[in-house]
């Protein structure tokens, strides 16, 4: 994450969220599920594909990514047993 401060407040700029696993995925270097806004778009990557997100806030992203992950962590992790 990248930003700026203006009155005590964090302004994000920039950010780029990834779970990256190379058991899951082969594409993307390996990038399971990501989120940024690099090309000047909010998008996300899963699996090896890309598609644009509506963008709320970064806090709201982060969230997002969080549940994401866990959940598809989680699916990884009851499926190796």
């Amino acid at each position: 994450m990248w930003g700026t401060q203006e009155d005590k407040i964090i302004k994000v700029t920039r950010y780029n969220l990834a779970y990256i696993n190379h058991e899951l995925c082969k594409k993307d270097n390996g990038r399971v599920l990501g989120y940024d806004n690099a090309h000047n778009y909010h998008h996300r990557h899963y699996l090896g594909e890309i598609e644009t997100v509506k963008f709320e806030s970064y806090e709201k992203t982060v969230e997002n990514f969080q549940k994401e992950w866990q959940a598809i962590s989680t699916e990884y992790l009851r499926s190796k047993k």
